[in-house]
């Protein structure tokens, strides 16, 4: 097998040329086998072979710096660069990511996860070569999907007028970004894309000099050719306009040219773009028939591509269902989501009011500020949003919507732990943000029954702002219904109280019960609403314990943990011990979600073991 004999960059330069098909068919082979079994991102990986092997032809990771745009496709890379014996590991607890991560390995220059950074941060990695004099390539691999974001663009417009030397390699595998059809713009793709062009373009610059725009006849030539490309040519203004030199579009699954025109990049020494036409899914047919379906999945049958779906409810499931039966008896109601609508669960929503959904894209600052000029004008717009994507917006929620006090409902998915994404997915942040924003209603369901009602009550009982914050997943053995207030009792206990929202309140009942094994009496709180807190309410509860845990799954640094002990202390009834289980200071990296309740002591039985210490030491 050649792909036993790739353990560095350095051996996928020293093969052949003759023998790199085997290597993009065996690279396939293994995505297939490997990602059956662990879960992952499949699809954008088989459609990045060639591009990937290019790359690594072309380029030395080790030195030259590879930035990746959100990171999906890193997997080719990973192999290639000495990970592949790892790769039973991938986004399990203690394993490889799944995104590019430094920490793992030299030749991942920055991570990624969220989408459209990548060019900022390779033109800062390009200024940073040039102020301290290195001498190599900097690249960004940036996929059409993540042009919906504007940081994209603010990239783009700076690195383009930059002049500095820059790589951008749009990887266009879904969204025709050139609408060029016919015999004409093939033919000129294929003219740009040989040696003989680049080469005449080289000696035509340096007919005048280094800095060849400051010359009236090269400026009255390079007017004339650009009105003439933009008559025949219009695909590559965009980025031509911006500064860049335009190159393709190339096949990405045609190595030679490829490589080709990566060294034609390369030598040009100036902000270049390189667009790439690949095929999600390519060379496995079920995953070219399905390329959404195969995007992120669970192990499935590599032979078949069937996937071994439990067909369990989930919350986002739910809220989809919930929402669309709620449109139908407002019609003020819509949905809104950045490029998640199967992941949000609002699919049935779009079939069912097409005219009333609305998918901005990987956009979410644009999709908040959408929902607001909604909001605005009469309608009861939801912005369906992973909680770790709507960081990106915060600007947005101040701004746009909390200082006119407008109604746009949250519906905040993956909140907590997530799980195999790790670090970059995990919905860590909503609780510390959220609540610290005027006017905003945070609401916590535990249970899919409390996430109807809660969304309901979120629509069409309340005003201005509200949040509503789910897990991903299913629920857990607490599946009661208590919404209506904002904070309940639902254990009694003298010993200890255990004070939670949100799923984790299935660990606090089953610490209590543990707790009762061990003759300790736990009394179990509930928080239905993180923000506002009410000083009143929580004070009545603790007359009786003096002992508080409070258990969160997001940062320490200003959890509501904290902001209920100050509520407390100021109404004279702070607890004599106070203890906060959330995860401190620390990232959480991959691993399933009990895995990583485990490590940061969030699950029943480490909370048990704190809460009878705490006893026991009273």
């Amino acid at each position: 097998m050649l792909l036993d004999s790739i353990h560095s960059p350095a051996d996928v330069r020293a093969l052949p040329e003759g023998q790199l098909p085997q290597l993009c068919h065996e690279l396939r082979e293994f995505l297939v086998k490997s990602v059956s079994q662990t879960g992952g991102h499949l699809a954008s990986n088989l459609g990045a072979v060639e591009l990937t092997v290019a790359i690594h032809r072309i380029f030395d990771t080790e030195r030259d710096r590879l930035v990746f745009d959100v990171g999906h496709q890193c997997y080719v890379h990973k192999i290639l660069t000495g990970r592949r014996e790892r790769f039973d590991t991938l986004r399990r607890l203690d394993g490889l990511s799944g995104f590019p991560k430094p920490r793992e390995s030299v030749h991942d220059a920055f991570i990624a996860g969220h989408a459209s950074n990548s060019v900022s941060v390779a033109l800062g990695m390009a200024r940073a070569r040039t102020l301290t004099g290195m001498d190599h390539s900097v690249l960004a691999l940036i996929g059409d999907g993540a042009l919906t974001g504007g940081l994209a663009y603010e990239g783009l417009n700076n690195a383009g007028a930059s002049g500095e030397p820059l790589i951008v390699i749009l990887n266009d595998n879904g969204m025709s970004i050139d609408p060029n059809v016919g015999a004409m713009p093939s033919h000129l793709a294929r003219l740009r894309s040989r040696p003989a062009y680049y080469h005449f373009k080289k000696w035509y610059r340096s007919l005048f000099g280094s800095r060849p725009m400051g010359n009236p006849l090269y400026r009255f030539n390079h007017q004339v050719k650009t009105s003439l490309k933009k008559t025949l040519f219009p695909g590559s203004t965009l980025f031509e306009d911006m500064g860049f030199t335009y190159l393709g579009p190339v096949d990405g699954h045609d190595l030679s040219r490829l490589c080709d025109t990566l060294s034609w990049a390369r030598e040009l020494d100036c902000p270049v773009v390189v667009h790439v036409h690949t095929i999600k899914g390519k060379g496995v047919s079920f995953a070219e028939r399905n390329p959404d379906m195969y995007h992120g999945v669970g192990p499935f049958d590599p032979e078949t591509g069937l996937l071994n779906k439990t067909g369990e409810e989930t919350f986002s499931t739910v809220f989809g269902r919930a929402l669309t039966d709620f449109a139908r008896e407002d019609a003020r109601v819509c949905a809104v989501t950045a490029a998640m609508a199967d992941g949000t669960g609002l699919s049935g929503f779009a079939k069912t009011f097409p005219d009333r959904f609305f998918d901005v894209g990987i956009a979410e600052g644009h999709g908040v500020s959408m929902a607001a000029g909604m909001a605005a004008q009469g309608l009861l717009p939801v912005f369906a949003v992973y909680s770790t994507f709507l960081q990106r917006s915060y600007d947005m929620l101040i701004h746009d919507v909390a200082l006119e006090k407008l109604h746009v409902i949250l519906g905040v998915d993956r909140a907590g732990l997530v799980g195999a994404d790790g670090e970059t997915h995990h919905g860590c942040f909503d609780p510390l943000f959220l609540p610290a924003l005027p006017g905003y209603t945070v609401l916590c369901p535990a249970s899919f029954a409390e996430l109807r009602q809660m969304l309901r009550t979120a629509l069409f009982e309340l005003d201005g702002p509200v949040a509503v914050r789910y897990p991903r997943g299913g629920e857990g053995a607490y599946q009661d219904n208590v919404s209506d207030k904002p904070l309940v009792r639902l254990r009694a206990g003298k010993d200890v109280t255990l004070l939670t929202y949100g799923i984790l309140v299935n660990q606090a009942l089953a610490a209590a019960a543990l707790l009762e094994g061990r003759g300790i009496q736990a009394e179990v709180l509930k928080l239905n609403r993180i923000a506002p807190l009410d000083g009143e309410a929580l004070a009545g509860f603790f007359e009786e314990t003096d002992i508080l845990l409070v258990l969160e799954d997001c940062f320490g640094a200003g959890c509501v943990g904290q902001r209920v002990a100050a509520i407390l202390t100021g109404e004279g009834r702070a607890p004599k011990r106070l203890i906060l289980r959330n995860l401190g200071r620390s990232f959480a990296p991959e691993g399933s979600v009990p895995q990583l309740e485990e490590r940061f002591g969030l699950d029943a039985a480490a909370v048990a073991g704190a809460a009878e210490e705490a006893c026991h030491e009273r």
